[in-house]
């Protein structure tokens, strides 16, 4: 879809600018999140240069960039957690499709990595701590987690 579609779909009432109400409801609409009135004013004010309150087609075009450009960022840090967690990580010989990281599978990566010498119950310990469904290992979800508190 081309931008001036795109523009054309934000501006509902065809008035050649785009409100806060209307760029936080197609938002919603579009990618199925909430976005409070705030929230949909502090964007608009971050390219709003003539200062009227309204983006016009080429302000609406910087923040469909900047939004494109936030949501490579996210993906290029997903696609590095992902390389991290699969260091560290094992896949389990019954299922294939579960990866996870075990006490077992921790312990030997930081024995790889040139840590001192833990023992699995020191491994299993730091698992414990980001183990939200206390199943002993560590999912993906547990680990972005893990690392968004330590990044």
């Amino acid at each position: 879809m081309a931008v001036p579609s795109v523009f054309a779909a934000f501006d509902k009432d065809g008035d050649g600018k785009v409100s806060a109400s209307e760029l936080r409801r197609c938002t919603e609409a579009t990618l199925g999140e909430y976005v409070s009135e705030e929230e949909a004013v502090a964007a608009l004010a971050a390219v709003d240069t003539d200062g009227d309150g309204l983006l016009n087609q080429e302000e609406f075009s910087r923040l469909a960039a900047a939004g494109a450009h936030e949501a490579d960022d996210a993906d290029v840090k997903r696609r590095c957690l992902r390389e991290a967690f699969g260091m560290y990580a094992s896949s389990s010989v019954e299922d294939t499709t579960t990866t996870m990281i075990t006490p077992a599978s921790l312990r030997r990566t930081l024995s790889r990595l040139g840590s001192h010498e833990l023992g699995v119950e020191e491994c299993r310990a730091m698992i414990c701590r980001f183990d939200l469904d206390g199943d002993g290992k560590l999912s993906f979800d547990e680990f972005r987690v893990m690392m968004m508190l330590w990044l």
